[in-house]
């Protein structure tokens, strides 16, 4: 009995500590919310700006500010494909291709019609939700109060979905068909012009830029038999087939080159940090009491 008395006794003791713990956990909770989160906020904002400055175009009548690039393309595979690409932010301005033809050992050599440039979607999609991040950071400035955790979750949610959707742009390049290739903007591009049996592909991959020509024949209208298109991919093997205009074909050689874009690099770092960033602030708030 005695016993039982004394722990009622002790009933608002605890209480009190563990009312006192509470207000102590709310009082740090609440400055989480109002300082510590617009902190990480802005340190986002700095490090997605870098990442946009990368992507930045040119505005009109100021192109020299973002700088043209060179890159040269070479081939392990006895220098059959050599080439020069100039890249500009989001843009290639010029693409210089020098190609020898398997059988005939015939060398060919294309470049970009100068009246021509060939945006990178994936460098411009990457461009875009990077953009869209930082739209979502600066709508919530300093003055504004977070009341709960789960209103940063949210916005935190939000910038991880723009910039994973930027990383995937970046890490995966669009697959296509061989009919796709052949009849894109790109074939149109080159003077003189692509001849019907090479084709050509420019992607990123992480922070390389790809070039990869297809050397194609034409198939005897009897294959019928063996005739198997292709479906849609990043890379075309040696043996795919597709038909075109009435006429079927089979990639008879493929020749990939690349070659690492820095900047390209960098951005890729930025995306890590801030998705790092993004993450810690999340689990901070969700150990917070209460919310």
């Amino acid at each position: 009995m005695l016993n039982s008395q004394r722990s009622l006794s002790e009933l608002p003791k605890m209480s009190a500590a563990s009312q006192v713990e509470r207000a102590v956990l709310e009082e740090e909770f609440n400055w989480l919310l109002k300082e510590e989160v617009h902190a990480v906020l802005k340190q986002l904002q700095d490090v997605l700006k870098e990442a946009s400055r990368r992507f930045s175009m040119p505005t009109p009548g100021l192109e020299s500010q973002l700088k043209q690039e060179n890159f040269i393309l070479g081939s392990s595979t006895m220098d059959q494909v050599k080439g020069v690409l100039t890249l500009q932010g989001e843009a290639l301005t010029q693409a210089d291709i020098n190609l020898r033809v398997a059988k005939s050992n015939q060398a060919l050599h294309f470049q970009f019609r100068e009246d021509k440039q060939w945006k990178l979607q994936q460098i411009q999609d990457a461009r875009n939700h990077v953009n869209q991040a930082l739209q979502l950071l600066s709508s919530h400035d300093e003055s504004y109060h977070f009341k709960t955790g789960a209103e940063v979750n949210k916005l935190m949610d939000a910038v991880m979905l723009q910039l994973t959707r930027a990383r995937n742009r970046l890490t995966t390049p669009a697959s296509m068909t061989l009919p796709e290739l052949a009849t894109s903007g790109l074939m149109k591009m080159f003077t003189p012009p692509m001849p019907g049996d090479v084709m050509v592909n420019f992607y990123i991959n992480l922070s390389k830029l790809c070039l990869t020509v297809y050397q194609l024949h034409v198939l005897p209208p009897n294959t019928t038999k063996n005739f198997r298109p292709a479906g849609s991919s990043v890379l075309h093997n040696p043996g795919a087939m597709f038909e075109l205009n009435n006429n079927r074909f089979e990639v008879s050689h493929v020749h990939k080159v690349e070659c690492v874009v820095p900047w390209l690099n960098d951005t890729l770092v930025f995306f890590t940090i801030s998705l790092q960033l993004c993450q810690q602030l999340k689990d901070k708030v969700g150990v917070s009491p209460g919310r």
